[in-house]
């Protein structure tokens, strides 16, 4: 018990006194995060609204495969991304391996298929008659596109806020693509990895318990969003 004790002591005291290499970690772990779901979002949510609203030859299979994608074992997609970006795949001439951009690559390759499946059931969860009731009432396709969103925007932002943190506590990928490089591409949950192989548990606490008050804000944060669009 006193180990516990001890480790989270000097964890928090880590924490107060903004310990460098804490700090790197964990805006290094926000600044992927944030790109990552960033990206992913601008095809996912189209592709998402577009299985969830459309009829179309193919559409069992397009459902399938989105869920099956957001099974997919993170370390094959690292292989992936690795195998693509390294010095002898087809994009190593971008040197983007053991960089920052390559775990946002990664992480925005994870956060797609979660984006664009949680959009897909929030429209199939929709009221099927909003779109034919606006077109009735003579909006135009933009204010329309614009009306329905607003009707599914709380769906919207579940999908983003499980997007971001899929890929803030994402280790494996960031591991393989980023080279957990101390100061550059070492995230949270790296270093905690690191570390605790080290016996270092004061920092990895330290880390863990960042990680879970960020994960702890971002759901605060989606329930007063929640809360203020109920009538």
């Amino acid at each position: 018990m006193a180990f516990l004790t001890d480790s989270a002591r000097t964890a928090l005291a880590l924490i107060l006194a903004l310990d460098p290499d804490i700090v790197s970690a964990a805006l290094t772990s926000l600044r992927v995060a944030a790109c990552s779901i960033l990206l992913a979002a601008v095809p996912a949510i189209p592709v998402g609204l577009a299985v969830g609203l459309l009829d179309f030859p193919g559409k069992r299979a397009a459902v399938l495969v989105l869920n099956s994608l957001m099974a997919v074992p993170t370390v094959l997609v690292g292989l992936l991304v690795y195998m693509l970006i390294s010095r002898r795949g087809p994009l190593g001439g971008l040197e983007l391996l053991f960089t920052p951009s390559a775990i946002v690559l990664g992480g925005t390759l994870l956060a797609g298929p979660i984006v664009a499946t949680l959009v897909m059931n929030a429209v199939e969860g929709a009221d099927r008659r909003i779109l034919p009731t606006l077109m009735t009432l003579g909006a135009g396709p933009v204010r329309t596109g614009l009306k329905y969103l607003a009707e599914i925007r709380l769906g919207i932002a579940a999908a983003l806020v499980a997007g971001f943190g899929r890929v803030l506590s994402e280790v494996g990928v960031a591991m393989m693509l980023g080279g957990n490089i101390r100061g550059y591409t070492r995230t949270m949950t790296t270093a905690i990895a690191l570390e605790t192989g080290k016996g270092e548990f004061a920092t990895g606490v330290g880390l863990g318990l960042i990680l879970m008050t960020i994960a702890l804000l971002v759901n605060v944060l989606f329930n007063l969003i929640l809360q203020r669009s109920r009538p």
